[in-house]
Order: C-alpha cells, then structure tokens, then sequence
C-alpha cells in the first residue's frame, strides 16, 4: 500500500449529503476482484448522462477538477452498503483524502485499509473546505497526516484529528498484510521451534 504522508492536490467540492456506496460505485460494476481499473466507473450515474455522454455539470468532468486528489464532501459519506470496491473506485481514480463532517463506519476503515485518509472536521471548518474548494484550478489543499492539518489555498490552517494507529499505518504503507509482514521475523521463529519440536507436523 502506498504510503500517506503529505498530500497537496487540487480539492473537488461534493456539497450532498449521504453520498452512499453504490453512487460512489454501482452495483454492475461489482463483478471484479481487481483493485484497478474501477476509476472510470466512480460516481458513474453522476459523471454520465443515459447516452454515455460525460455530465458537463459533476464536479469531476469539470476541467478544474479532472485530476482533483482531495474531496470535500457533505455529512455521512459512504453509507450504504459495505462494499470495499468504493475506496478502490476512488483511489483509482486519483482521490487520495475525503473530508467529511461524517462517514459510515465501514466505509470509513476501508479506506484507512486501502491508502486513502479519510478526515472528519466540524461544519464549521467543513464549509470554509468547500469554499476552498469552490475556487476551480485555484482550489489547491494540503493536507499533512504527521501534523494532523489542513491548510488552504490562503495559508490558513484546520487540525484534524485521527486514530493514532491508522495514522501509523498509513504513514508508513501499511494494509492487513502489511502489519503482518512486519512480524515476519517472529512468525518463522514460531515456525522454526514448532517444526523442531514436532518434526512430522
């Protein structure tokens, strides 16, 4: 897994509230397995008209923010169902951070598991974040996973707060598999003592 550390890319607004899974990665688009490949299916019956065409009105077909790294979304992001497919349709896509005031719990460590940090701030600060992120190709956010903080295109600054061991994990790439690898050295240890004391296990 990629490692999270600072993060500064062009912020898209997504002013709706309860934004669930399946608008984030319907349901046809399921049948796969792979982690790629699903970012041109995010927010499909948003981003595409019923012909096919692009909506020239979604944030995300607008040229300011075709390559935005960052969302700002309203309250209770990624409810729904569980499905693991939509922090992979948005980290395919190029979304590496959602700022929220809220998420669904599942949603919300699915995304810690597969590279993407998702931040919950107070209305408050979420509404200076969406006017920040209103300003096009101007709309520029910083975010830093060491600090805890976001700064805006005019220099101002927003803490966040997160869960001292996801931080950790994604500072340093670290998924399941992972934190598993990092105990690599203990298991064959384990393993070595086991196949000397029961040789015809």
């Amino acid at each position: 897994m990629e490692k999270f550390t600072t993060l500064t890319g062009v912020a898209a607004p997504l002013p709706m509230i309860n934004v669930d899974t399946d608008m984030i990665i319907p349901k046809q688009f399921l049948k796969t397995i792979q982690r790629t490949g699903l970012g041109k299916s995010l927010f499909y019956e948003m981003r595409f008209n019923e012909d096919g065409a692009e909506n020239p009105d979604f944030v995300l077909n607008q040229s300011a923010y075709r390559n935005a790294e960052i969302l700002v979304a309203a309250d209770n992001f990624g409810c729904g169902s569980s499905r693991e497919h939509a922090p992979w349709a948005l980290l395919d896509f190029g979304i590496r951070c959602v700022i929220s005031t809220s998420f669904a719990d599942i949603f919300y460590n699915n995304c810690f598991k597969n590279g993407i940090l998702p931040i919950v701030v107070s209305q408050d600060d979420l509404d200076k974040l969406m006017d920040d992120a209103s300003r096009g190709s101007n709309a520029t956010l910083t975010v830093d996973l060491e600090a805890q903080e976001i700064k805006g295109p005019d220099g101002g600054a927003i803490a966040f707060d997160v869960d001292a061991f996801k931080k950790h994990c994604l500072l340093n790439g670290l998924d399941d598999i992972g934190l598993t690898l990092e105990k690599s050295d203990s298991i064959q240890s384990f393993e070595d003592k086991e196949l000397a004391s029961r040789p015809w296990v």
